[in-house]
């Protein structure tokens, strides 16, 4: 992640080369949080981006400021980048948005920036600068080196059976799987109603026009290039006019895009993709009971039961495996999709690559490369290693049984006969694939409109196409403290979409009703402990983070009693993270622990002299568990911060062992630490301020027990479902949870 490949990979999502997302970025005015740590999951942040209308020179700002968090925090790892820094490589090189992204992250002055003449050479010119004083070889030693490691060849690892033995067994699983055909009409010859279907994908768009006798008259299947509203524009046009006597009855869309689309052209239906994928798949097989979708971006996977969706499978973080995994492999060795796969149905020693993220498999297919394998053995090794990702990662299956007998597989990659062939290999059975796989949620939106039709559709006719206009905006939404950045398309003044957002604010004008909502009851009240400064002594700077969500009220009260100010950090904001990104060393700690360097960044920037957060490896123990341990992170990442955060220098940080779950120790414990610092503080003054503590923080859980209480009869009595949201006591923080406590409470529901 965060590469110049990465970058190559990431500018041509948005159709061009890295020289013009350089130009791109020039022009940006929001930066979105995109991941970096591979490709992939970049993908799947940028690619809804694109299908809610996001600018393009605004993804591109953001990809470079993906890299440069991906350099700070992920390769750095808490080592500070300061003094004079010299941009080095291709990348750094050539696009000048990079560096600026860099400096400004940096806060570098002009006098610390190194940019070398032909920086993309330079570690080149070290290279051979080194060689001077190395030993001289022949030509002829030279090429033995090169002998020998074209010879290095690594045979622990054996190649798998051939996808297909001969073209006669082709033949048969040709022939088996052209019977699964949809029922199809001619749209030139059709009078009567259409119902239309559209499937808005991370990387396509499908449409799928169906009659009343749910015959499919007219499809397409098409890139939507990050323009999905003009790809439908486009798609309904041609409709009206090439077939101007046909009339729409009902009309359903699913996918990324569904909400854009839905409200860009009036679509009566906005349907979730498993419905569309289900509708579609019973009307090829009405018993079906388990339904495979592997699509661009991501993998769905449906148990069926009683007709029913029982169990739902996802690919969770990765789409490693995915469609787009198979077309990126294809583009480097210079294939098209099509090509490539067809390459390996006649393999004879497929390559076992395992079932790996798409960047440990460049390595492996190198490794197979350098061995001496075609072509055709790495394209079959990468079509089996999709389903083995399917179905040991993402459905995590012990045995085929596990599927059931009546199997459907859609999707744009199972088009892929050598994916398909693999599966059925792998799982030991045959399956129906449609001959409209990649079709199947457009189909099945069709399907669904068809079955919910209620009189005229609403979508927009062919007067108001030629009049149809688009606008995108952006803003930050000031409803609350998430400040979402929204992104709000217009269409003919009448009609918008706006994304981006965490509650419905922004769209009905309301604020979520968080009156039996306790996410929000405990974050309103842990806010009631306001920041003031004593005369009597110093102000002790607190980190809002990890377990002071649970601690607050006791290290509040505790020392308010004994006469102390009080400061605690802000709630937690993705720019408090990014002003501490740069001393958290592991790039694998959890993103609660990592926010903890923002609010001692916040704290110290605060101009507090005095900065308390304790290691505690045991919590209160509340007899409800076989012990009362902190998680490690919890209890000593006080240490980590103190070993990091180099500024905490010209503070005192107190972050010595403390139990608080042995109430009779803790006061002499206390005592001894405080006055290690601090003068005139008695043994006495301590017991007081330890018993004050203990009693606000029983009355503090005994609120919220409290107020659990009557959330709970009140949507008894108000007849409301009530939804357990479980979670640490950190999850209240709004940057952690991603306001899905508002998003449920916006439901209706009462959440505990």
């Amino acid at each position: 992640g965060g590469t110049g490949a990465f970058l190559d990979q990431m500018a041509s999502l948005l159709h061009t080369d890295t020289a013009g997302l350089n130009e791109l970025a020039k022009s940006y005015t929001t930066i979105y949080p995109i991941a970096s740590r591979c490709g992939v999951f970049a993908k799947t942040d940028i690619q809804p981006l694109i299908n809610d209308g996001a600018a393009k020179e605004d993804l591109a700002a953001s990809i470079f400021q993906a890299v440069v968090n991906q350099t700070i925090s992920g390769l750095a790892c808490g080592r500070p980048i300061r003094g004079n820094v010299a941009f080095l490589g291709g990348p750094l090189n050539y696009l000048s948005e990079l560096r600026k992204r860099f400096i400004e992250t940096l806060h570098l002055r002009d006098d610390e920036i190194i940019v070398p003449p032909e920086a993309h050479l330079l570690v080149a010119k070290g290279a051979s600068l080194d060689s001077f004083n190395t030993e001289i070889i022949t030509p002829v030693q030279l090429e033995q080196k090169i002998e020998n490691l074209k010879n290095s060849h690594d045979n622990t690892t054996l190649p798998l059976d051939p996808l297909f033995k001969n073209k006669e067994e082709y033949e048969d699983f040709k022939s088996r799987h052209n019977k699964n055909k949809v029922k199809t009409g001619k749209i030139k010859n059709y009078k009567g109603k259409i119902y239309i279907g559209l499937d808005i994908g991370s990387t396509t768009a499908k449409a799928a026009v169906i009659g009343e006798n749910c015959e499919l008259l007219h499809s397409v299947y098409m890139p939507n290039k990050g323009e999905p509203v003009n790809i439908v524009k486009e798609f309904l046009e041609d409709l009206y006019i090439e077939y101007p006597n046909l009339e729409v009855a009902s009309s359903a869309v699913t996918g990324y895009g569904e909400d854009l689309i839905k409200s860009a052209f009036s679509i009566d239906f906005g349907i979730v993709e498993t419905v569309a994928h289900l509708t579609a798949a019973q009307n090829f097989m009405p018993d079906v009971e388990f339904i495979i979708d592997i699509g661009g971006q991501d993998i769905k996977c449906f148990k069926v039961r009683s007709g029913v969706i029982d169990n739902i499978f996802l690919n969770e973080a990765c789409s490693s495996g995915c469609g787009s995994f198979l077309q990126t492999f294809a583009n480097a060795l210079g294939y098209s999709i099509e090509e490539f796969s067809r390459l390996g149905l006649f393999a004879k020693a497929p390559v076992d690559l395992g079932s790996r993220c798409t960047v440990f498999m460049n390595s492996s297919v190198k490794q197979a490369q350098k061995d001496g394998a075609t072509i055709e053995d790495i394209s079959a090794g990468l079509s089996i290693s999709v389903v083995k990702n399917a179905l040991y990662k993402v459905i995590r299956a012990f045995s085929p049984k596990e599927l059931g007998e009546n199997i459907v597989v859609q999707g744009g990659t199972f088009l892929n006969d050598a994916v398909l062939r693999a599966f059925e290999l792998e799982i030991g059975a045959k399956v129906v694939r449609p001959d409209i796989a990649g079709l199947m949620g457009a189909y099945g939106s069709a399907l669904y409109a068809k079955g919910h039709e209620n009189g005229k559709s609403s979508i927009i006719n062919l007067n108001e196409l030629k009049n149809f206009s688009h606008e995108v905006k952006y803003a930050n939404c000031v409803g609350c403290g998430n400040n979402c950045k929204l992104t709000i398309n217009k269409f003919n003044e009448q009609r918008r979409c706006i994304s981006g957002n965490k509650c419905e604010k922004p769209i009905t004008g309301k604020a979520a009703d968080d009156s039996l909502n306790m996410y929000a009851y405990k974050l309103n009240l842990l806010q009631q402990y306001k920041n003031f400064i004593s005369k009597k002594r110093a102000t002790i700077g607190l980190p809002f983070g990890l377990n002071m969500y649970e601690m607050l009220p006791f290290w509040y009260a505790f020392f308010s009693s004994l006469g102390f100010g009080i400061i605690t950090s802000p709630v937690s904001t993705r720019e408090m993270y990014l002003s501490g990104q740069h001393t958290v060393p592991s790039d694998t700690v959890c993103y609660p622990a990592k926010l903890m360097h923002g609010h001692i960044e916040a704290l110290l920037n605060s101009g507090v002299k005095y900065i308390f957060y304790p290691c505690m490896s045991y919590n209160f123990d509340e007899k409800l568990g076989d012990n009362h341990y902190n998680c490690p992170v919890v209890a000593y990442y006080p240490e980590v911060i103190a070993a990091n955060v180099k500024q905490l220098n010209s503070v005192t940080f107190i972050n010595d062992y403390i139990g608080i779950h042995r109430p009779k120790d803790f006061s002499k414990k206390m005592h001894k630490i405080l006055c290690k610092h601090f003068e005139g503080i008695s043994l006495k003054e301590v017991k007081k301020a330890a018993k004050e503590a203990y009693r606000e923080y029983h009355l503090h859980i005994n609120r919220i027990k409290s107020a659990g209480k009557k959330i709970i009869e009140t949507a008894q009595i108000q007849n409301r479902e009530i939804i357990v949201l479980a979670g640490r006591p950190y999850h209240v923080d709004p940057e952690i949870n991603h306001s899905i406590d508002k998003i449920i409470a916006g439901l209706g529901v009462a959440v505990v």
